[in-house]
């Protein structure tokens, strides 16, 4: 899937470089494979990279707890680390990423880890702030008929993944957060890497009436933090905010490319799975609700919350200049539900799980 930023990136790299663009018809143009397959065979290719010592810190058993231990904070961490890979193995990692996330949400990946570097500088502690300080952790065997997961972790970053015998993936939580959002200056002068995410929420708030904003916001002032922290479960106490069954069809339609920009991190057929999924529990049922100032460098936060699924995005600290946004699946993080169906179909058949 395309992007506005992409198409536009990719129209400033021909524009300087000047490369010839070729045209393929659609029978030239090789068939991909479901992102499921492409993970195993990528998966595989980075553990026959690794000797026994490093896919000893990268690999755990399936069921282990360590999988369900996923966090956003500068902390010591379980799995690979990139420092400790030769290129080969973070070359793997990387087409590793690209397996399930669309060109929009590895280069928003790419991104949060770059920014580390910067605010490095910023603080003037390097030593800290280390952009090779991310891990790849494998749960499982990768194999089309078994389940198995990975996570690719570090400060600001969390993409978990499962898959049951190349199902479609299931993708969350995904956390991504950025500090600074917004470049304060240098080269990158203004880069925002999750710009877009705020963006889109400020529209849809400009849009509300009168009689609307005040049922879409909830708070005067922002919380901290996103209030679902790294929790295993999400514990929410029922729906705030303004329905989407409330708003004109040019509001849902914003609301609808909010969700997306979030969806769309993910390969086109995951992310058209997870959208057929929430359109299918109802987008009238959906919830946007907004905290804190509604200017520009004041600090604010906004829920999108449905049947099905979570969004949470929190812009407070440092002189809110500091994101964190997570996106849950609300009956299917890590798997659950998948696995749940897979072992009960394995069970009616007389196979073990």
């Amino acid at each position: 899937m395309h992007t506005r930023s992409s198409l536009w990136m990719a129209a400033g790299v021909l524009g300087t470089v000047g490369v010839a663009v070729v045209l393929r018809t659609p029978s030239q143009i090789p068939s991909a494979p479901f992102a499921g397959e492409a993970m195993v065979a990528a998966a595989d290719t980075f553990l026959h990279l690794l000797d026994a010592g490093t896919r000893a810190r990268a690999t755990f058993p399936f069921g282990h707890e360590e999988r369900f231990n996923w966090q956003f904070v500068p902390a010591s961490r379980k799995g690979l680390p990139l420092k400790d890979m030769t290129s080969e193995q973070r070359r793997a990692v990387h087409a590793l990423l690209q397996t399930i996330l669309s060109s929009q949400g590895y280069l928003k990946a790419i991104g949060v880890m770059q920014l580390e570097g910067i605010l490095g500088v910023i603080e003037n502690r390097p030593a800290r702030r280390d952009p090779e300080d991310y891990y790849v952790s494998i749960f499982g065997t990768p194999a089309g008929d078994a389940a198995w997961g990975w996570r690719f972790e570090g400060h600001h970053l969390s993409l978990n993944f499962t898959s049951v015998t190349n199902e479609v993936v299931v993708a969350t939580p995904s956390f991504m957060g950025t500090n600074p959002h917004r470049v304060p200056s240098g080269a990158n002068d203004g880069w925002r890497v999750l710009g877009a995410e705020e963006d889109i929420a400020r529209a849809l708030l400009s849009m509300l009436d009168d009689a609307q904003r005040p049922r879409a916001v909830i708070a005067r002032e922002a919380p901290r933090d996103i209030i679902t922290s790294n929790d295993r479960r999400v514990m929410l106490e029922g729906f705030e905010g303004l329905a989407a069954s409330d708003m004109t069809d040019a509001q849902r339609h914003v609301l609808t490319r909010l969700i997306e920009e979030y969806v769309h991190n993910l390969d086109h057929d995951a992310a058209h799975a997870q959208m057929q999924k929430i359109m299918g529990a109802g987008l009238g049922n959906v919830y946007f609700a907004w905290a804190g100032g509604f200017t520009r460098g004041e600090g604010h936060y906004y829920r999108v919350h449905g049947p099905t699924f979570l969004i949470e995005y929190d812009n407070t600290q440092n002189n809110a200049n500091h994101v964190h946004s997570v996106w849950r699946d609300l009956t299917d993080d890590f798997g659950e539900d998948l696995l749940r169906r897979h072992y009960d179909e394995a069970d009616h058949h007389g196979s073990q799980p």
